[in-house]
């Protein structure tokens, strides 16, 4: 396998998105904007071939991540991918089963659940419909009714209105108390500072009185669906979540079948927040062993 691996550098990003886009992958785990904010957190590295671009983490224990390009057209018995001993993370269960088919025998799967993403309805989010989402209906409303806001689709402009509104959501937070608040922290602050650099990164803001109350950003994974990456809401903001969510999937995400809204990391009150929209299916993933 090819060992010149480099660190990630956003002016591949151009080769590295055409080869995304030839798997038709999913997976929020190998977006740009995921790949290019959590970068230093876990030690990532990219090595490319012309067929595959191959991704690899080094902390905070080394694996290699699920190989990103055209899956169906690689010769992946003939692929050193597959060699005895190897071992992926975060691999779509499309790739493992192409792995198993090719490998009979020699490819042990194990479901990976705290990093399967939640995939929602684009035209659900952006409605709400019927007694399942009637407390998100309800939220909403006293939203609506119990403040004059201003939303308005982020831009390059809003970069740093946006890092001045995370700033003081990690102190309403206390992120320096968390390790994962602080590296999502950083991961948000590498993202907006790169906006320019990384295609089809969108958002929305919601202000109050001038005031920025409310964020998401998000991107294009493949053609179906949008990724949000982050959504943050002032905590004293009753519904704030709820209208952010409801307000953006309206301006951004309606001409999208599915929204990803990531996984849960096995957080019981993640799983359960994300479980309350509803989800309609999960972008599953798992981790893969050769023998």
């Amino acid at each position: 396998m090819n060992s010149d691996y480099t660190s990630l550098s956003l002016d591949r990003a151009p080769e590295y998105l055409e080869l995304l886009s030839r798997c038709n992958c999913r997976a929020s785990d190998y977006s740009l904007a995921n790949l290019w904010g959590w970068a230093p957190h876990y030690g990532l590295q990219w090595s490319f071939d012309g067929t595959l671009c191959r991704i690899r983490q080094q902390r905070p224990f080394p694996a290699s991540w699920a190989p990103v390009g055209p899956w169906e057209a690689v010769d992946w018995s003939k692929a050193p991918d597959l060699a005895s001993g190897a071992h992926f993370i975060r691999v779509p269960y499309a790739l493992g089963e192409i792995w198993r088919a090719a490998a009979p025998g020699r490819v042990k799967i194990e479901d990976s659940r705290d990093q399967w993403d939640y995939l929602y309805l684009s035209s659900e989010l952006c409605t709400l419909p019927g007694n399942r989402f009637h407390k998100k209906k309800n939220l909403l409303r006293q939203f609506m009714k119990n403040y004059e806001y201003c939303y308005n689709s982020m831009a390059e402009a809003c970069v740093e209105t946006v890092l001045n509104m995370q700033a003081e959501w990690c102190r309403w937070r206390d992120c320096e108390s968390s390790e994962a608040l602080l590296a999502e922290n950083d991961a948000v602050a590498r993202v907006l500072t790169a906006w320019n650099r990384i295609p089809g990164l969108c958002g929305g803001i919601i202000r109050i009185d001038d005031v920025p109350v409310a964020y998401t950003l998000a991107e294009p994974l493949c053609a179906d669906t949008l990724l949000i990456h982050f959504e943050k809401a002032a905590p004293c903001i009753k519904g704030g979540y709820q209208a952010i969510n409801y307000l953006f999937c309206n301006d951004a995400g309606k001409n999208f079948t599915y929204i990803n809204r990531e996984q849960d990391i096995g957080d019981e009150g993640l799983r359960q927040a994300k479980m309350s929209y509803n989800p309609a299916d999960f972008s599953r993933k798992c981790s893969v062993r050769t023998l």
